[in-house]
């Protein structure tokens, strides 16, 4: 292992354009849907829509938080309608699977989505037996990624130390509050969606292109 992780026993990680690659386009086919969900909602054409679904995302960290605040909009249903794509377009990693089994200690997933939806991208990758637990937005009372409170709350229901814990995020932006409370943290840059405006990386200690590759290539490393 890697000498600066050699203290690591906390392995966390996000799901969407993480755990699969962005080119995959998922999460694009979800991003559609939360379009035509708020156009529907809120009887606008397909323009005003994103305009609206991405000024959510922006100022309350998913468009489903902004939807809840401003229009009680049910979790539930909204994320059973988004989160109903085609999960053809995903593949086994087996190097992933592989880096996965070999990591020492605790492994999760810390998702602004929820269960049922990361169990069916979990099994579809072959990591369906990879992780402990999944960590959702149920779990955070919808307070998200890069909410303070859901770093907390997933801190508290685990019973994790962070200063022995690892995130990767592919949302730059989510990476500071772990940053903040002592995490070691990853970016998995692969060309997500990312706060305009934000080009602060200080908090990040390693960049990746290829999460399966890294940890790999520091399992292997004894620098």
């Amino acid at each position: 292992m890697h000498s600066r992780l050699s203290h690591i026993r906390n392995w966390i990680f996000d799901l969407d354009n993480t755990l699969y690659p962005s080119s995959a386009n998922l999460f694009a086919m979800i991003d559609a849907r939360i379009g035509a969900y708020v156009s529907r909602l809120l009887k606008v054409d397909a323009v005003e829509a994103r305009r609206i679904q991405k000024a959510y995302f922006h100022a309350h960290g998913t468009t489903l938080s902004g939807l809840m605040a401003e229009h009680g909009v049910d979790p539930h249903h909204y994320l059973g309608d988004v989160h109903d794509v085609d999960m053809s377009v995903l593949e086994r990693n087996e190097h992933l699977i592989d880096a996965l089994a070999r990591l020492p200690g605790r492994k999760l997933v810390f998702t602004n989505g929820d269960v049922p939806y990361a169990g069916r991208v979990l099994e579809r990758l072959g990591l369906d037996a990879s992780f402990e637990a999944i960590h959702d937005i149920h779990a955070t009372a919808y307070r998200p990624k890069p909410h303070p409170d859901a770093y907390q709350g997933l801190l508290d229901a685990f019973g994790i130390d962070p200063h022995e814990s690892l995130f990767v995020e592919d949302m730059a932006r989510n990476l500071r509050p772990a940053k903040a409370i002592g995490m070691t943290t990853v970016w998995l840059d692969n060309g997500s969606e990312q706060l305009p405006g934000d080009e602060d990386r200080s908090f990040i200690d390693f960049t990746t292109g290829d999460i399966g590759r890294w940890l790999l290539d520091i399992l292997e490393d004894n620098t």
